[in-house]
Protein backbone atom coordinates (compact mmCIF):
# COMPACT_ATOMS: atom_id res chain seq x y z
CA UNK A 1 0.00 0.00 0.00
CA UNK A 2 1.55 3.53 -1.10
CA UNK A 3 1.14 7.15 0.40
CA UNK A 4 -0.36 9.67 -1.64
CA UNK A 5 2.45 11.18 -2.19
CA UNK A 6 4.41 7.86 -2.94
CA UNK A 7 1.71 7.52 -5.22
CA UNK A 8 1.94 10.79 -7.31
CA UNK A 9 5.80 10.54 -6.91
CA UNK A 10 5.43 6.86 -8.83
CA UNK A 11 3.12 8.15 -11.48
CA UNK A 12 4.81 11.52 -12.15
CA UNK A 13 8.20 8.79 -13.01
CA UNK A 14 6.19 6.84 -15.00
CA UNK A 15 4.39 9.46 -17.17
CA UNK A 16 7.78 11.49 -17.43
CA UNK A 17 9.69 8.08 -18.66
CA UNK A 18 6.92 7.27 -21.40
CA UNK A 19 7.12 11.11 -22.63
CA UNK A 20 10.56 12.28 -23.02
CA UNK A 21 12.02 8.68 -22.45
CA UNK A 22 14.46 9.78 -19.12
CA UNK A 23 13.13 10.34 -15.51
CA UNK A 24 12.42 13.77 -14.16
CA UNK A 25 15.50 15.40 -12.02
CA UNK A 26 14.91 15.99 -8.09
CA UNK A 27 14.33 19.59 -9.05
CA UNK A 28 11.52 18.38 -11.01
CA UNK A 29 10.16 15.82 -8.89
CA UNK A 30 10.05 18.47 -5.77
CA UNK A 31 8.31 20.43 -7.73
CA UNK A 32 6.02 18.65 -9.19
CA UNK A 33 4.75 17.68 -5.76
CA UNK A 34 5.42 20.71 -4.24
CA UNK A 35 7.63 19.43 -1.75
CA UNK A 36 10.00 21.70 -0.09
CA UNK A 37 13.38 20.35 -0.24
CA UNK A 38 14.92 17.20 -2.31
CA UNK A 39 15.32 15.42 0.97
CA UNK A 40 12.08 14.12 0.77
CA UNK A 41 11.83 13.05 -3.23
CA UNK A 42 15.01 11.14 -1.49
CA UNK A 43 12.77 9.56 0.98
CA UNK A 44 10.07 8.57 -1.08
CA UNK A 45 12.55 7.42 -3.57
CA UNK A 46 13.49 5.27 -1.42
CA UNK A 47 10.51 3.93 -0.24
CA UNK A 48 9.59 3.58 -3.52
CA UNK A 49 12.77 0.95 -4.19
CA UNK A 50 12.06 -0.68 -0.95
CA UNK A 51 8.73 -1.63 -1.48
CA UNK A 52 9.89 -3.04 -5.19
CA UNK A 53 8.09 -0.49 -7.13
CA UNK A 54 11.29 1.30 -8.65
CA UNK A 55 14.69 0.36 -9.31
CA UNK A 56 18.15 2.29 -9.77
CA UNK A 57 19.85 1.68 -12.54
CA UNK A 58 23.74 1.75 -11.48
CA UNK A 59 26.46 3.76 -13.10
CA UNK A 60 23.96 6.37 -14.55
CA UNK A 61 23.26 9.71 -13.05
CA UNK A 62 19.46 10.18 -12.19
CA UNK A 63 18.87 6.91 -13.53
CA UNK A 64 15.47 5.67 -12.64
CA UNK A 65 13.08 1.83 -13.83
CA UNK A 66 9.90 1.56 -12.95
CA UNK A 67 9.33 -2.27 -11.97
CA UNK A 68 5.81 -2.28 -11.52
CA UNK A 69 2.22 -0.53 -10.67
CA UNK A 70 0.57 -0.93 -7.76
CA UNK A 71 -2.97 -2.10 -8.59
CA UNK A 72 -5.19 0.94 -7.98
CA UNK A 73 -2.73 2.51 -10.56
CA UNK A 74 -1.93 1.79 -14.82
CA UNK A 75 0.03 3.88 -16.74
CA UNK A 76 -3.27 6.24 -17.79
CA UNK A 77 -4.45 6.53 -14.62
CA UNK A 78 -5.29 10.59 -13.98
CA UNK A 79 -3.43 11.88 -10.79
CA UNK A 80 -5.24 10.93 -7.85
CA UNK A 81 -7.75 13.72 -6.66
CA UNK A 82 -8.59 13.88 -2.70
CA UNK A 83 -12.03 11.76 -2.50
CA UNK A 84 -15.21 14.17 -1.25
CA UNK A 85 -15.86 11.99 1.57
CA UNK A 86 -16.20 13.12 5.77
CA UNK A 87 -14.77 10.53 7.88
CA UNK A 88 -16.55 8.98 10.65
CA UNK A 89 -16.10 6.21 12.78
CA UNK A 90 -18.92 3.91 14.32
CA UNK A 91 -19.01 3.15 17.70
CA UNK A 92 -18.76 -0.59 19.08
CA UNK A 93 -16.98 -3.58 17.04
CA UNK A 94 -14.15 -0.62 15.98
CA UNK A 95 -11.51 -0.72 18.62
CA UNK A 96 -8.86 2.27 18.97
CA UNK A 97 -7.93 3.75 15.84
CA UNK A 98 -3.86 3.60 15.32
CA UNK A 99 -1.87 6.28 13.34
CA UNK A 100 0.26 5.11 10.60
CA UNK A 101 3.33 6.47 10.12
CA UNK A 102 5.13 6.91 7.28
CA UNK A 103 8.61 8.53 6.89
CA UNK A 104 7.87 11.70 4.89
CA UNK A 105 4.79 12.57 6.90
CA UNK A 106 2.24 10.92 9.54
CA UNK A 107 -0.83 12.52 8.21
CA UNK A 108 -0.04 12.03 4.35
CA UNK A 109 -3.10 10.07 2.49
CA UNK A 110 -3.34 6.56 1.92
CA UNK A 111 -4.51 4.95 -1.04
CA UNK A 112 -7.15 2.76 -0.44
CA UNK A 113 -8.99 -0.12 -3.48
CA UNK A 114 -12.29 -0.51 -3.33
CA UNK A 115 -13.45 -3.43 -3.87
CA UNK A 116 -16.76 -3.16 -5.65
CA UNK A 117 -20.15 -3.22 -3.33
CA UNK A 118 -20.91 -5.03 0.02
CA UNK A 119 -24.79 -5.90 1.09
CA UNK A 120 -26.17 -4.72 4.32
CA UNK A 121 -29.75 -6.35 3.38
CA UNK A 122 -30.66 -8.58 0.94
CA UNK A 123 -27.22 -10.43 -0.27
CA UNK A 124 -25.83 -9.49 -3.64
CA UNK A 125 -23.20 -11.70 -5.36
CA UNK A 126 -19.91 -12.22 -4.01
CA UNK A 127 -17.05 -9.20 -3.58
CA UNK A 128 -16.00 -8.29 -7.17
CA UNK A 129 -12.71 -7.13 -8.35
CA UNK A 130 -11.02 -3.93 -7.63
CA UNK A 131 -13.61 -1.06 -9.45
CA UNK A 132 -11.05 2.47 -8.01
CA UNK A 133 -9.41 3.75 -5.44
CA UNK A 134 -10.16 6.12 -2.48
CA UNK A 135 -7.78 8.17 -0.46
CA UNK A 136 -8.27 8.06 3.29
CA UNK A 137 -6.71 9.92 6.29
CA UNK A 138 -4.22 7.27 7.88
CA UNK A 139 -5.24 7.97 11.41
CA UNK A 140 -8.63 5.89 10.22
CA UNK A 141 -6.20 2.89 9.38
CA UNK A 142 -3.99 0.64 11.53
CA UNK A 143 -1.35 -2.14 10.62
CA UNK A 144 -1.98 -4.59 7.95
CA UNK A 145 -3.74 -4.36 4.77
CA UNK A 146 -6.78 -2.69 3.97
CA UNK A 147 -9.70 -2.14 1.57
CA UNK A 148 -12.96 -0.14 1.17
CA UNK A 149 -16.75 -1.49 -0.19
CA UNK A 150 -19.66 0.58 -1.18
CA UNK A 151 -22.59 -0.05 1.36
CA UNK A 152 -25.87 -1.29 -0.54
CA UNK A 153 -28.84 -2.36 2.10
CA UNK A 154 -29.96 -0.77 4.90
CA UNK A 155 -29.78 -4.00 7.10
CA UNK A 156 -26.86 -1.61 9.20
CA UNK A 157 -28.81 1.54 9.76
CA UNK A 158 -28.36 0.80 13.94
CA UNK A 159 -24.98 0.18 13.61
CA UNK A 160 -24.54 4.03 11.30
CA UNK A 161 -24.12 2.28 8.21
CA UNK A 162 -26.18 3.82 5.85
CA UNK A 163 -26.90 2.77 1.97
CA UNK A 164 -24.34 4.65 -0.16
CA UNK A 165 -21.33 4.47 2.99
CA UNK A 166 -17.91 3.48 2.15
CA UNK A 167 -17.13 1.09 4.59
CA UNK A 168 -13.11 0.63 5.43
CA UNK A 169 -12.12 -3.37 5.67
CA UNK A 170 -8.81 -4.79 7.58
CA UNK A 171 -8.13 -7.98 5.60
CA UNK A 172 -7.71 -11.00 8.41
CA UNK A 173 -9.64 -14.09 8.31
CA UNK A 174 -10.47 -14.03 12.17
CA UNK A 175 -12.79 -11.90 14.22
CA UNK A 176 -14.16 -12.01 17.55
CA UNK A 177 -18.07 -12.41 18.50
CA UNK A 178 -19.80 -8.78 18.37
CA UNK A 179 -17.34 -7.56 15.38
CA UNK A 180 -18.33 -6.18 11.90
CA UNK A 181 -17.07 -8.33 9.32
CA UNK A 182 -17.32 -8.75 5.39
CA UNK A 183 -18.60 -12.45 5.52
CA UNK A 184 -18.82 -14.47 2.44
CA UNK A 185 -21.33 -16.97 2.60
CA UNK A 186 -21.16 -20.55 0.71
CA UNK A 187 -18.58 -18.98 -1.59
CA UNK A 188 -21.41 -17.04 -3.25
CA UNK A 189 -22.35 -13.83 -1.35
CA UNK A 190 -20.72 -11.35 0.50
CA UNK A 191 -22.49 -9.30 3.21
CA UNK A 192 -21.76 -6.99 5.87
CA UNK A 193 -23.11 -8.17 9.73
CA UNK A 194 -22.27 -8.22 12.98
CA UNK A 195 -21.05 -11.86 13.86
CA UNK A 196 -21.98 -13.84 16.83
CA UNK A 197 -20.64 -16.96 17.38
CA UNK A 198 -23.36 -19.59 18.86
CA UNK A 199 -21.41 -22.70 19.84
CA UNK A 200 -19.94 -24.35 16.76
CA UNK A 201 -22.27 -21.97 14.29
CA UNK A 202 -21.81 -18.71 13.19
CA UNK A 203 -24.62 -15.89 13.44
CA UNK A 204 -24.70 -13.21 10.61
CA UNK A 205 -26.36 -10.39 12.66
CA UNK A 206 -28.33 -7.53 10.94
CA UNK A 207 -28.56 -4.25 12.91
CA UNK A 208 -32.14 -3.18 12.01
CA UNK A 209 -35.08 -5.23 13.41
CA UNK A 210 -36.58 -5.69 9.88
CA UNK A 211 -33.94 -8.26 9.06
CA UNK A 212 -33.89 -11.64 10.53
CA UNK A 213 -29.97 -12.78 12.15
CA UNK A 214 -29.37 -15.57 9.63
CA UNK A 215 -27.10 -19.09 11.31
CA UNK A 216 -24.64 -20.63 9.21
CA UNK A 217 -22.67 -23.90 9.99
CA UNK A 218 -18.55 -22.87 10.77
CA UNK A 219 -18.04 -24.27 6.86
CA UNK A 220 -20.65 -21.99 5.06
CA UNK A 221 -19.15 -18.89 6.27
CA UNK A 222 -15.46 -17.50 5.73
CA UNK A 223 -14.50 -13.83 7.53
CA UNK A 224 -12.70 -11.78 4.73
CA UNK A 225 -12.13 -8.88 6.71
CA UNK A 226 -12.99 -6.79 9.98
CA UNK A 227 -14.71 -3.52 10.10
CA UNK A 228 -12.45 -0.28 11.23
CA UNK A 229 -14.48 2.31 10.22
CA UNK A 230 -16.38 4.23 7.46
CA UNK A 231 -16.75 7.28 4.94
CA UNK A 232 -19.41 9.03 3.59
CA UNK A 233 -20.14 11.27 1.19
CA UNK A 234 -20.61 15.22 1.70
Amino acid sequence: MLTRKQYELLLFIQERLKEAGVPPSFDEMKDALDLKSKSGIHRLIKALEERGFIRRLPNRARALEVVRLPEAMSPGLARPKKAGFAPSVIEGSLGRMRNVETPEAANDPVIVPVMGRIAAGVPISAIQTQSHAITVPPEMLGPGEHFALEVRGDSMIEAGILDGDTVLIRKTDNADSGDIIVALVDEEEATLKRLRRRGASVALEAANPAYETRIFGPDRVRIQGRLIGLMRRY
